[in-house]
Formats: structure tokens, sequence, C-alpha cells
């Protein structure tokens, strides 16, 4: 799903995926699977939103593959995440995810939101939003807006690959 073709589909997906009752906040997306940071008024509506959005990415990847049936092997994982620390690792994992599995990266991972984000301890990214406008939409609670960065801002570093 990292391929030149098929990760603007995975893009455009996540995109149009967030409503008022399910946002997509980050995401960074592998080989073969994508990691998500939502926020969703309730479990219905995370339900909801995640269908949608599975829904829309599989029929984008079926058609630019000419192919048909399903795309994803297994159902979502979730994990609500209730502390300012746990906001945090969620967020290194997630922005950081292809360290973790051995790619080798420029300092912000192409195949996810962090050219978007605004934490970075060592790097503010200057992204041209008119040129490139987020794929995710800004959170709306205290945790994933400011209650992490109680823990410190992230480094490009924190998290290693598996070599």
């Amino acid at each position: 799903m990292r391929r030149a073709r098929l990760y603007p589909l995975i893009e455009a997906a996540i995109a149009a995926s967030s409503r008022s009752d399910f946002r997509l906040v980050h995401f960074s997306v592998q080989g073969d699977h994508v990691h998500l940071v939502a926020e969703a008024h309730d479990k219905d509506a995370l339900s909801s939103g995640m269908r949608g959005l599975m829904i829309r990415a599989a029929r984008a990847l079926n058609r630019a593959c000419e192919r048909s049936g399903p795309v994803w092997a297994d159902r979502y994982h979730c994990r609500e995440l209730r502390t300012p620390r746990e906001v945090r690792r969620a967020l290194a994992y997630v922005l950081l995810n292809a360290r973790k599995h051995g790619r080798e990266v420029a300092a912000l991972d192409p195949c996810s939101s962090a050219r978007w984000f605004d934490g970075w301890r060592d790097h503010s990214p200057v992204v041209d939003l008119a040129v490139d406008p987020p794929a995710v939409v800004a959170s709306r609670t205290w945790l994933l807006d400011a209650g992490w960065r109680r823990h410190g801002l992230l480094r490009f570093d924190e998290v290693r690959s598996r070599t």
C-alpha cells in the first residue's frame, strides 16, 4: 500500500472519512496494514467511521489493481487511550512506524500524517497547505491536542528499526 500508485488512494480514503462524530487525526500506511489515531463520540460512531474508511479504501484499491474481493484480512484492532502518556506513546508508534518495520525513511515518513504533525521536537514541518492539504483533521480532545505534550514533544529517534 506504500507504492506510488496505491498510497494516494489510501490517503484520499482517509481524507474523505472524517465527519462530525468520527475524526481521523493521524495515520501511517505500511505495506499491508494501516495504523490510525482516531477520535469518535462513541463506539457506534467509531464502528461506522471505520467501516466507511475500510469500504472506501478497499473499493479504490480494488479498482486500481483491477481486482475484486476483500482487501482487509481482518477487522480493525481498537484500543482506547486514556492518559496523556498513552496518547504520546501511540503518536510515536503511529508516526514513526515505518522505522519499526525496518524501512529506510527520511525524517518524516512520506506515507503518514507526519508532515502535518506539529509536535516534533527537532522539526517544524513547513507544508504548503494549498498544495498539500492535510488528509487528517485537527483533534478536538484535550488528550490529543495538548495533554500528551506534558511528556515532551516527539523525537525522530524514539522508535528504532528491527534490524
